[in-house]
């Protein structure tokens, strides 16, 4: 008897034991067929959706060209594994791996057989860094409202923006790395329940940049149904390199050679290892800021025989000419965009900024008076008589100047585009929620500095695995409702939407933002002195080849 009830307590133990791991232990999905071939995933940990992680959509056979499209593969793939990230500098390592094209699909546990919206995030990092990791871009607040997600990898940095101009570097592979993404999603997205014709294309920063880039390249058509722009745009001056091969040359001097030849810059850069490719940087002009170091970013394309010409202009003169890809969009900036800039500048680059030297590189001035003249209203504007320190007060001021000429203005001024050259809705926002997940301000340290910097809406969007989403679940939940309804409906207020007030569409003459905040509102576009400022200037000044 007393070994009976032994064994049936133990027995009790192991089932007790068994209950506690299963949650732990992954649940495959079903086998899914894809292009390349049967896949399948994992239930999330909290058996709420579905996830199929670093499924490769492209192969990179040769550095700085297109890579291959539709790999293939024998048996069954695993797609429970993550994260591999392309080739960059991550927290002062370099990391990653160079065949690194993979997307992660995250899909509701019942899709009922119904083709569901699909939303693919392009991640921000200013064509330096970010990959589509779960890690920042966890998919649990968007799926639950019916949506399919689709985050992506691809190729940043030199690897994925040295434009040579030459049929071995003709430049932009990391944004054609993207249209083979998309033309994945096209390609298999049925295969999760998913509506190829349904697709609506959004990012952040340099995503947000990366969907710009999209509606205005031919190589893009067809491809998606809906845009939506999150503080960044292919006009701001951090995302398009005048002069790809000075910045080319000048990377190769800090490796001790001096050429401004194509051929053997190529040479030289394909010789090496990615990890000593990436471990020689540019440095910044003195008195500069921080944004400037953006420098392989993409550039408007030669035409090369045999070669798929993704950007055959600049995004300017396409926007103006009404020549893009013309879908309904979203696109708006946060209220406090700086403060992530400024914040990451240090007591060095504080005491040598000057801002003569710190004007957009968009802007091309005749002569170097009115050039100083510019840079002296600037100061006026945002400076006044304090200089560039540390203190709290000194860098608001800096944050202004930093937010308005990389994100704020670059916006503005498609927006005002886009409602001149669109015959389709565009929804324009001004993001100014002050909640717990504003991380990015908290992280460069301005806690009590109220609205809301760049990137801080990132951690209502998704599911951080860091973050914990329930501090702010109503705001949560009426921030992605609007995104998803938009994906869903080509409008994030529509007429069965319990959100008020109503978002409108943006009008010509007299243009409003949605102000997106615990109570919304509507404010008009141009109601700050320094977005009428930069527009007088760039109407004079604007660079555009």
């Amino acid at each position: 008897m007393k070994n009976y009830l032994k064994s049936m307590s133990s027995l009790k133990l192991l089932v007790l034991i068994s209950l506690w791991v299963a949650p732990l232990v992954p649940q495959p999905t079903a086998p899914v067929q894809l292009s390349g071939g049967v896949a399948r995933g994992t239930v999330a940990p909290d058996g709420t959706y579905l996830q199929y992680f670093g499924i490769p959509y492209a192969t990179v056979t040769h550095r700085f060209q297109e890579a291959r499209p539709n790999p293939k593969w024998e048996g069954e793939f695993n797609a429970h594994n993550e994260h591999i990230r392309c080739n960059q500098r991550f927290f002062n390592r370099i990391m990653g791996v160079e065949d690194c094209l993979t997307v992660n699909v995250y899909t509701p546990m019942e899709t009922s057989g119904q083709g569901l919206p699909v939303m693919v995030f392009i991640h921000g990092g200013g064509f330096r860094d970010g990959s589509g990791s779960p890690f920042i871009y966890g998919p649990k607040f968007l799926v639950k409202h019916g949506i399919i997600l689709v985050t992506v990898n691809y190729r940043v940095e030199v690897l994925g923006f040295l434009c040579l101009g030459i049929e071995e570097a003709p430049g932009n592979v990391g944004l054609k790395d993207q249209v083979q993404a998309l033309q994945w999603v096209k390609r298999n997205i049925r295969a999760f329940g998913g509506d190829p014709d349904n697709v609506t294309i959004f990012g952040e920063s340099a995503g947000a940049a990366s969907v710009s880039y999209h509606l205005v390249s031919p190589m893009s058509k067809g491809l998606f149904n809906k845009a939506i722009m999150q503080s960044g745009s292919s006009l701001a001056p951090w995302a398009l390199q005048f002069e790809p091969l000075e910045t080319a040359s000048r990377l190769a001097q800090e490796m001790g050679h001096t050429t401004r030849d194509p051929l053997e810059i190529h040479k030289l850069f394909s010789n090496m290892t990615a990890e000593d490719l990436l471990s020689y940087r540019v440095p910044r002009q003195e008195g500069d800021i921080v944004q400037s170091q953006n420098i392989f970013v993409p550039c408007i394309e030669k035409k090369i025989h045999r070669v798929k010409q993704f950007l055959p202009d600049s995004p300017y003169n396409l926007i103006k000419g009404g020549k893009y890809n013309k879908v309904p969009v979203i696109i708006g900036f946060n209220n406090a965009e700086g403060l992530y800039f400024a914040g990451k500048e240090n007591e060095t680059t504080l005491a040598n900024l000057d801002l003569f030297n710190a004007l957009p590189r968009d802007l091309t001035f005749p002569s170097d008076k009115e050039k100083m003249e510019t840079a002296e209203k600037v100061r006026e504007l945002y400076m006044g008589d304090e200089k560039f320190t540390k203190e709290i007060s000194s860098l608001e001021k800096l944050a202004r100047y930093e937010g308005d000429v990389g994100i704020t203005y670059p916006v503005v001024a498609t927006i005002d585009l886009l409602l001149r050259t669109l015959d389709k809705a565009v929804y324009a926002y001004k993001f100014s929620y002050d909640g717990l997940l504003n991380f990015s301000k908290f992280a460069f340290g301005f806690r009590k500095t109220p609205g809301a910097t760049h990137a801080d809406e990132i951690f209502y969007l998704f599911s951080s695995l860091t973050l914990n989403g329930h501090l702010e679940k109503n705001f949560i939940e009426k921030f992605t409702t609007l995104w998803t309804n938009f994906a869903k409906y080509g409008d994030p207020t529509p007429s069965s939407s319990l959100i008020s007030p109503r978002w409108e569409p943006a009008e010509a003459q007299s243009p409003q933002v949605y102000v997106i905040d615990k109570e919304s509102s509507v404010a008009p576009v141009w109601d700050d002195q320094g977005l009428l400022f930069w527009n007088q200037t760039y109407s004079m000044y604007r660079r555009t080849q």
